[in-house]
């Protein structure tokens, strides 16, 4: 573990000792159901206890860690079979929601402007298109990052896939349609598993198919976008339980 880690630094310390705890767990170089000891975690990252006391009481909302009483924190065990398909239903059922909700109030909008006879060159702007440029900007994943391994090669990724898609259920207008898709913390359970390299390239692309069906005003068809998005992240993720 001593060679995964590296002191850090002092002008962000909460975020970075959190940073630097929660790539341990993604990484496995804290095991899966493996005991954290906080004081040998402080000094070997060169803070105080109290530092890593608040990320991993951070990391335990997201679901990477887990406290007992009078036993401290492990870290969580891997999904199961079991749990993972569980997952990727509710992901289902949630986010195609979101898609369908947001496309029908795209198509609000865009009869709006029928009806108002305003022209598409903007006579008067509504924020919409602007709105779906910021979707499509998030869309597209960063590539790994050059020169490095597990966690930081991909955390760029899976922080703008996680935004993806809390701002497209957040644009849903649902408020607690979007705080449930956001409690999932999907990504980060979906990516101890392992990242397998079809992710890259080909996730942005679908994100892009249901960002070009949202802006129809196609209910129907962004639902159908993202459930097949949504099913084939799942299937890429198959292999983890072929094998184990």
């Amino acid at each position: 573990m001593n060679g995964l880690l590296r002191p850090a630094r002092r002008t962000t310390l909460a975020d970075d000792v959190y940073e630097s705890v929660r790539a341990l767990v993604m990484d496995h170089a804290v095991a899966p159901g493996e005991r954290i000891n906080i004081d040998g975690l402080a000094r070997r990252l060169e803070v105080s206890p109290t530092p890593v006391r608040e990320a991993l009481a951070r990391l335990e909302a997201d679901g990477l860690v887990r406290k007992r009483p009078l036993a401290g924190y492990t870290a969580a065990p891997l999904l199961t079979r079991s749990e993972f398909d569980e997952l990727v239903e509710m992901r289902l059922i949630l986010e195609t929601a979101a898609a369908r909700r947001l496309a029908e109030r795209v198509a609000e909008r865009l009869a709006e402007r029928v009806a108002e006879r305003v022209a598409e060159d903007g006579q008067r702007s509504d924020g919409l298109a602007e709105e779906l440029a910021e979707l499509r900007r998030e869309a597209e994943l960063p590539d790994p990052v050059p020169g490095t391994q597990g966690f930081a090669a991909i955390a760029a990724f899976t922080a703008q896939d996680a935004r993806f898609h809390h701002l497209l259920a957040e644009r849903s207008g649902n408020r607690m349609l979007h705080g449930a898709v956001v409690r999932l913390r999907a990504h980060l359970h979906l990516f101890r598993l392992h990242f397998p390299a079809a992710h890259h390239g080909t996730s942005g692309r679908e994100h892009l198919r249901i960002v070009d069906a949202v802006a129809t005003g196609d209910p129907d068809a962004a639902g159908s976008a993202m459930r097949g998005h949504l099913l084939a992240a799942a299937d890429r993720h198959l292999p983890f339980f072929e094998g184990s």
